[in-house]
């Protein structure tokens, strides 16, 4: 019988609190139950195994990092909305290395269909980006080039990869108004007003 007190929802926080801590790829099974001073049987009343409970954290980060991004891209377009997205996402990043690290996984494509969260991380960042003029292919191509470099950013900084004594900051900001120009002279491929593709990451599951 599965334990009082313990629910899918509530393993899930403690595992991306966890993370944060000691690190995404740190988290087990036995850690956790540790935490919760419970045999690791106990636990798989709740998760199937460890695969299923990193999917769990990466759509509840996923969920907490959009949240933070659709607040603070609310009510702005163009620059000032990239500005406010690139802002919130390295804040995230940073704040919460192990809940971010977990964003990153793969994640089935059935999952990301029915998750709400990433849902509205795809609306956000795609409708932020058409706010350039730019319809697919180039949408996708745009969406790659914002992950790739925000993602690149915050590990290389997370990681201690800067040595330089330039601000890392004063970087970032050069980096952000760099993706803006590229953005606003954007070289495009097609004219199309499909869909976006089939996301593969946390920006283009959005984002």
């Amino acid at each position: 019988m599965p334990r009082v007190g313990l629910t899918p929802d509530r393993i899930t926080a403690a595992a991306a609190d966890l993370a944060d801590e000691v690190g995404f790829e740190n988290v087990s099974l036995s850690a956790l139950a540790r935490h919760f001073g419970v045999k690791d049987a106990s636990l798989y009343s709740h998760v199937k195994n460890l695969q299923d409970l990193r999917t769990r954290m990466a759509l509840l980060a996923g969920g907490e990092m959009i949240d933070e991004i659709a607040a603070a891209v609310a009510g702005r377009a163009g620059r000032d909305a990239l500005v406010a997205f690139a802002g919130a996402y390295r804040e995230y990043a940073l704040q919460h290395p192990g809940r971010y690290a977990a964003t990153q996984i793969p994640v089935d494509q059935v999952l990301v269909t029915d998750s709400p969260a990433l849902r509205r991380t795809a609306e956000i960042t795609y409708g932020m980006l058409r706010a350039y003029g730019l319809d697919e292919p180039d949408l996708t191509d745009a969406v790659r080039l914002l992950r790739s470099t925000f993602h690149g950013y915050c590990a290389l900084e997370a990681g201690g990869g800067f040595g330089a004594p330039r601000d890392v900051r004063r970087s970032w900001d050069k980096s952000v108004e760099a993706l803006h120009l590229a953005l606003t002279h954007w070289p495009r491929e097609g004219h199309g007003h499909g869909e976006p593709g089939e996301p593969e990451g946390p920006e283009e599951r959005e984002r």
